[in-house]
């Protein structure tokens, strides 16, 4: 017993090491902070910038402006938060191009290196030539030769080497450029093959413990690969540090992080998306200006990783600027655009003089950003719901039942399914902040591994009533882009349960109703 309780205090004493270790870290790669002004950039155009965010389509989450290396600038739409982890999506593949960069100069891989090489054990018994020809450049650029997109074919298989290696490759590899998410996934089990490491245990003391990146996941398949192509998850603030590192050229706190060159070729265009296009039909598209390795060219001699649904790391080098943003959006074009036109012109190569009226309106307009909340009508069912449940007619999804409850201004849905029973909480004056194991609206659901692994979601949950027959309760997952709306419809001891999730943008092909019964 005393051995025991030895063990369990030396085993205290090292997680609370390690965790001051990791806080100290990242202390110390803390990006600066400083006025607008002081690095060239008005106040008031950042105030701009984000009322014509508020005026757009586009819903931003977080906001992050560097200018000369230091955040002048720094937002997050409540209930978003500064210490929440953010669904990168597709800007995933930057840093899985990263960790192959650091292969590459420990010489544990050659980008001319064959694909097939690596997994003789999952290869068919006839491999086409194009197959044979295919190398890690290939996959980098997005220059495979598939035709369509596979990604959704592959990851529903239980084995997706060995499904993206079975798969025709039409067209000579480095030869056509097609976006395909199963070409970085196929990176990220090179890298797990030639060092031993999931990409993001390999990169952790290469790049994420030097930029101070701690508490980051990253999801994988069921082989334990992580995904590559999507699933990192980071703070608004890690996406900031990645970016300066490449504006720096690899350089962080005076030492040499990235590997000499690699900045330079991972954000050189190595391939142009559509070069039968006219050079004015590309002029004003950020996705026609060609691809490095996992990296896009942007228009103004910009570069980006991107996620779907606006998540960037921007970098602009004639402007020694960075630019982060999270954000829920269908029209990520749009959300450039807005940089283009209100924030680029801003940046001046010189100090600015003081506006402190200006400085301290864009101050307060960052503490108070806000989503827009339906006020609605004051709880006028709430005394008919307190207490009941609803017992729901056989359904796909497997809900059996819903029991609402109240108390003052806070409500309580509990979902009850066929497998599971979910508690969700929401507020009619501010967002409820809670955590669900049910998983939310996730563009790869189809996916084998949906999810695998990850911690309980947090959720922020808010209910209006826009009738007073009708509930309406929206569930942020705000460690992702999404939200998911349930709109209670009640008709006497009978209720309609509309179910629909932000990122279908209104299609009404994709919502879920259910109907139900008070139970006496």
């Amino acid at each position: 017993m005393n051995r025991l309780r030895k063990n369990i205090l030396i085993a205290g004493l090292l997680f609370f090491l390690t965790f001051q270790l990791q806080l100290k870290a990242q202390t110390l790669a803390a990006l600066p902070r400083s006025t607008p002004e002081e690095q060239g950039v008005s106040a008031r155009a950042i105030r701009i910038f984000l009322d014509s965010v508020a005026q757009s389509k586009h819903e931003f989450h977080s906001f992050m402006l560097l200018r000369h290396g230091k955040v002048i600038a720094e937002a997050w739409w409540n209930p978003y938060r500064a210490d929440l982890k953010h669904s990168m999506y597709s800007l995933s593949k930057s840093f899985t191009a990263t960790a192959v960069g650091f292969a590459k100069a420990e010489g544990k891989l050659s980008l001319a290196d064959k694909v097939v090489s690596f997994f003789p054990n999952d290869l068919s018994d006839s491999i086409s030539q194009h197959l044979q020809q295919l190398n890690i450049k290939d996959l980098l650029t997005m220059s495979v030769g598939h035709d369509p997109d596979p990604t959704i074919q592959v990851v529903q298989d239980s084995n997706w080497v060995k499904s993206f290696l079975a798969l025709p490759v039409k067209y000579e590899p480095g030869s056509r450029f097609l976006y395909n998410t199963t070409a970085t996934y196929m990176l990220s089990a090179i890298v797990q093959k030639v060092t031993g490491q999931k990409v993001i245990d390999y990169l952790r003391p290469r790049l994420f413990e030097p930029l101070g990146i701690i508490g980051m996941d990253w999801e994988t398949d069921l082989h334990g690969i992580n995904t590559g192509g999507w699933g990192l998850r980071l703070k608004t603030e890690d996406i900031a540090r990645f970016a300066q590192l490449f504006l720096q050229k690899g350089i962080w706190n005076g030492k040499q992080l990235l590997p000499v060159g690699w900045v330079e070729e991972a954000s050189t265009a190595h391939i142009i998306q559509h070069p039968q296009l006219s050079k004015a039909k590309r002029a004003n598209s950020d996705w026609e200006q060609g691809y490095g390795y996992q990296m896009w060219r942007s228009l103004n001699n910009a570069y980006r990783g991107d996620g779907a649904f606006g998540q960037y790391a921007v970098v602009m080098p004639d402007q020694d600027a960075v630019i982060a943003i999270t954000s829920e959006t269908s029209d990520m074009q749009g959300e450039l655009n807005l940089i283009w036109k209100v924030l680029l012109p801003a940046m001046e190569n010189r100090k600015l003089p003081i506006n402190k009226p200006a400085n301290a309106a864009l101050q307060q307009k960052l503490k108070s950003l806000s989503l827009s909340i339906n006020k609605g009508l004051d709880n006028p069912s709430v005394a008919s719901l307190e207490g009941k449940t609803f017992i729901m007619e056989p359904n796909a999804q497997g809900v059996q039942s819903l029991k609402f409850a109240f108390q003052k201004n806070n409500g309580q849905l509990i979902l009850k399914t066929d497998t599971s029973s979910y508690t969700f909480n929401f507020s009619a004056d501010n967002w409820q902040n809670a955590e669900t194991n049910l998983p939310g609206p996730y563009l790869l659901n189809m996916a084998k591994n949906n999810l695998q692994g990850l911690a309980p979601f947090k959720v922020a949950g808010k209910y209006t009533w826009l009738d007073a027959n009708t509930l309406q309760l929206v569930l942020r997952y705000i460690e992702s882009p999404h939200s998911r709306i349930l709109l209670c419809h009640f008709d006497g001891d009978k209720i309609s349960l509309e179910i629909s999730n932000s990122f279908d943008f209104g299609a009404s092909g994709n919502k879920v109703v259910l109907k139900g019964t008070r139970k006496l």
